[in-house]
């Protein structure tokens, strides 16, 4: 494995350099393709209600495929890979991020601190914000129970729902509540001080800088706005039902994805002192196998490994990139699509062996501690009895 690291390493930023090549043309035939398929979709799930509940199914299951690829396309955006320019990027992810439900700016950033420490577990434990060994155990049975079903395939429409309609609108709406309730404090308490300097001084864990609470803000508004003009144009229970089901399969197959890219067996789990970046992008990042049409909607982004070696190289450049240098990865844990449920029950860190492991791997380890502990206990009492040592 060393001399295929060093391999990697030497070769790093030649493959950047061949293939972190954003091509505008490409980039906006893909976003126009997704988001002209999504209105098409939304226009026949409307319709079909009153044609064949079948046929609105159909329309749902296939706007949650393109809503998929809308989010992934808008976590490109993200990375500054998608278009040549830094303002096509930011206004292109704007877009897809309202369609997604997710405020691009804010997340991209979460997203990117993620990829600056991928591997490195004492930093950052992955979408379950997953347990270590020591953690799991001295949680008790129900709250076990709670986090081996918010990790299971069972509980990630449910996740996906809240990850992505839920949680930017109500934290968005609470801290706006917490610095209105700190300015109108302020004003009371000093009415010399200006407003500016109150916002200025506001605390809170939902933004870092005014920049990301307007872009909240904004991404917000805008979507409450369409989801008006849905309402009134389609019929709010209408429009609700279609949307809800479908954003919930849109995130828990983005959760899916996410998590079984980095939570698979054994996968690269190092604490910081022993971390390393491209270890990280090769043994703790997973090569998904799925067939043509799944890699068309998820936009490539199964080729994961070669993601993390450099987040600036394009979806559409991923699988040459992966095809010319694939004598590099023999390393990569590869996962066939349906080897998926099985590879998402690894879901504890064990710090000792720096890797991730499932809680029955996890159990079996803690039975073998006890018969070891057991046999040593025996061994000592029989070398007791034969020296006449034992009480």
């Amino acid at each position: 494995m060393v001399p295929s690291m060093d391999r990697i390493k030497e070769h790093k930023r030649e493959m950047i350099l061949r293939h972190a090549q954003a091509d505008d043309v490409r980039a906006l035939a893909q976003v126009l393709t997704a988001l002209t398929g999504l209105a098409i979709l939304w226009w026949m799930a409307v319709r079909s209600v009153d044609v064949s509940r079948w046929l609105t199914a159909l329309a749902i299951f296939l706007i949650s495929l393109f809503a998929l690829r809308i989010f992934v396309l808008m976590h490109e955006c993200g990375h500054g890979s998608l278009f040549r320019t830094h303002s096509l990027n930011r206004a292109f992810g704007f877009v897809l991020g309202v369609i997604s439900g997710m405020p691009q700016y804010v997340w991209s950033k979460h997203h990117n601190f993620h990829h600056a420490n991928n591997g490195d577990w004492d930093k950052y434990r992955g979408v379950y914000a997953t347990l270590s060994e020591d953690e799991y155990e001295a949680q008790t049975e129900t709250q076990q129970l709670l986090y081996r079903l918010k990790c299971s395939i069972v509980g990630a429409p449910i996740a996906g729902l809240i990850y992505v309609i839920f949680n930017p609108r109500f934290n968005w709406l609470k801290g706006s509540i917490g610095l209105l309730r700190h300015i109108v404090k302020g004003k009371i308490a000093n009415p010399d001080q200006s407003i500016h300097a109150l916002v200025a001084s506001y605390e809170t864990r939902y933004w870092q800088s005014p920049k990301e609470y307007w872009h909240m803000t904004w991404n917000n508004v805008v979507l409450l706005s369409i989801w008006a003009i849905m309402c009134w144009a389609c019929g709010t229970e209408r429009f609700f039902t279609i949307y809800l089901i479908s954003s919930s399969m849109t995130g828990g197959a983005g959760i899916v994805l996410f998590a079984v890219q980095h939570n698979f067996a054994h996968s690269y789990a190092s604490d910081t002192s022993h971390w390393d970046y491209d270890i990280g992008a090769i043994e703790g990042s997973s090569f998904l196998i799925l067939p043509r049409w799944l890699n068309w909607f998820t936009a490539n982004i199964a080729y994961h490994h070669v993601h993390h070696l450099s987040a600036k190289i394009p979806n559409y450049c991923l699988v040459a990139c992966h095809n010319e240098y694939a004598h590099l990865f023999p390393a990569v844990t590869r996962v066939a699509l349906s080897q998926v449920p099985a590879a998402l029950k690894n879901i504890l860190w064990d710090k000792r062996s720096q890797q991730i492991i499932s809680i029955a791997e996890h159990r079996q380890q803690m039975n073998q501690a006890v018969l070891r502990t057991y046999s040593g206990c025996s061994s000592m009492a029989g070398i007791g009895e034969l020296t006449g040592t034992r009480d």
